[in-house]
């Protein structure tokens, strides 16, 4: 595990972005700045790793990974999921059912990913809600800022966009 994290401290993996000709994911190796198929080897160099710990710091990173839970409600932007066809739900009604899904996760009564995968309004609730890695203006503006605010391993409080409303974990 501890391999795995070193590795997705140095190379990126582009979410679900893939190749046009190749029709797969690749990498971003921060150091080099450079993209390529395979997860780069891990480097005990220590160039490597200031630059990797330099990454995590929100302030300095270009990307992040994050998870999250959306409960859209009848004024999102498309009220309609892949489980729900006519969302009628209203604003409060989706931060209580975000409010309780946290408080579970927090409490340990539940793992995000299972929360995810079963109640989220995202098509990411497939991956346990994973969005894979994104950068700067991906994202809508109170999901980003929120994002890039919260340490790995941190939980949002609840987040308001025009998609609906949102916990967002944030795993890189």
């Amino acid at each position: 595990i501890q391999g795995a994290r070193q590795t997705s401290r140095i190379a990126r993996r582009l979410g679900d972005s893939h190749s046009a000709t190749k029709k797969r994911a690749y990498y971003f190796h921060v150091p080099t700045q450079k993209s390529q198929w395979e997860p780069p080897a891990l480097n005990s160099n220590a160039e490597d790793e200031s630059e990797s710990n330099d990454a995590s710091n929100s302030s300095t990173m270009s990307q992040v990974r994050a998870s999250h839970i959306l409960a859209k409600h009848k004024d999102s932007r498309r009220p309609s999921s892949w489980k729900t066809q006519n969302i009628t739900r209203t604003r409060d009604e989706a931060l209580a059912m975000i409010q309780q899904w946290r408080a579970q996760i927090v409490n340990k009564e539940k793992t995000f990913a299972d929360i995810a995968k079963v109640e989220s309004d995202c098509s990411s609730a497939k991956s346990g809600g994973d969005l894979g890695f994104f950068g700067p203006g991906q994202m809508q503006a109170p999901f980003e800022h929120a994002t890039f605010a919260l340490q790995v391993g941190e939980l949002s409080e609840p987040v308001f966009t025009d998609s609906g409303v949102h916990i967002i974990l944030r795993t890189a």
